[in-house]
């Protein structure tokens, strides 16, 4: 399956969870789209790990094949799995320019690298899925520091993580360290996706 490109908002709303991170989704409507979007039905045990699942593959803009694959990295890593696999996910250069708020949702963040926008350690990087390093430097090629949407949205951040360090008049961030679970999304279960790769075998 393809990366889904169609409205977000209706996404959030069949899934009950804010994938923006910013519940405007669910403010108004907080029910599933459709005509019987607001009987919900009760989740078989494989159904409540398939919907974590979505959530934050949803919530990364990831193809399910992307997506998997990361997993499966993960799991091969020493540690807890869960937090292995939040780990990768949250170096992807996409997140990670979202994460800088260079960009107001990971899409944005997304087409910002793919244009060729976005440099780590000086080279160009235009792959979304590029695993940073910690101490790599994340910034913004010299010709494109006048995009009116990179500066809109370094002037609407509010909270910048305590995994990464920026400075908004070079428009360049650091990588600093890899982010601990209390500072990601506490609405996730990553246990609930552990179980369903497992099930899968």
């Amino acid at each position: 399956m393809s990366r889904y490109t169609g409205p977000q908002w209706k996404i959030s709303r069949r899934l009950g969870f804010s994938t923006l991170e910013t519940g405007k989704e669910l403010n108004r409507r907080a029910y599933a789209p459709g005509q019987h979007g607001q009987k919900r039905r009760k989740l078989t045990e494989y159904g409540t790990q398939l919907a974590e699942k979505q959530k934050v593959r949803n919530m990364y803009g990831m193809s399910e094949k992307q997506f998997r694959n990361t997993f499966f990295r993960a799991s091969k890593m020493s540690g807890v799995k869960g937090t292995n696999f939040f780990c990768l996910l949250e170096s992807r250069l996409d997140n990670l320019t979202y994460r800088l708020g260079l960009a107001t949702t990971r899409r944005a963040a997304r087409q910002l690298v793919n244009h060729g926008h976005i440099l780590v350690n000086g080279k160009k990087a235009n792959i979304p899925s590029y695993q940073v390093k910690v101490g790599d430097v994340i910034s913004v090629k010299e010709s494109s520091r006048n995009l009116a949407v990179i500066k809109a949205a370094v002037e609407a951040t509010t909270h910048i993580p305590g995994f990464v360090e920026f400075d908004a008049d070079k428009l360049e961030g650091k990588y600093v360290r890899l982010p601990e679970r209390s500072e990601l999304n506490q609405e996730i279960n990553e246990s609930l996706i552990v179980e369903y790769y497992n099930r899968l075998g």
